[in-house]
């Protein structure tokens, strides 16, 4: 069994917190319904033109992980208004 542990840091040009949360709002929605992950925005709360997203996943193949969470940021990066600024992946 293989858990990976994927987190974004992410940069919007949003102009407000309710701007930044409708983002965060509809990418955790959209991914949760396509994916069989756990979602949460991590950090940069107060930041409203910050985001860090942590994501987890299950499952027997860590290649199956892998190209998952390849999936999840190119669907952020296609359909989004933000800027990848770092990944990280853990596999446990």
């Amino acid at each position: 069994m293989i858990v990976g542990v994927l987190v974004l840091d992410l940069h919007t040009h949003s102009h407000s917190l309710k701007e930044k949360r409708h983002i965060v709002s509809s990418m955790k929605e959209k991914l949760k319904n396509r994916y069989n992950i756990s979602l949460i925005e991590s950090d940069y709360h107060d930041l409203w033109q910050e985001i860090q997203l942590a994501v987890s996943m299950v499952s027997t193949s860590k290649a199956i992980v892998e190209k998952t969470f390849d999936q999840i940021e190119d669907l952020i990066f296609n359909n989004y208004p933000v800027q990848i600024v770092s990944v990280n992946k853990d596999y446990l």
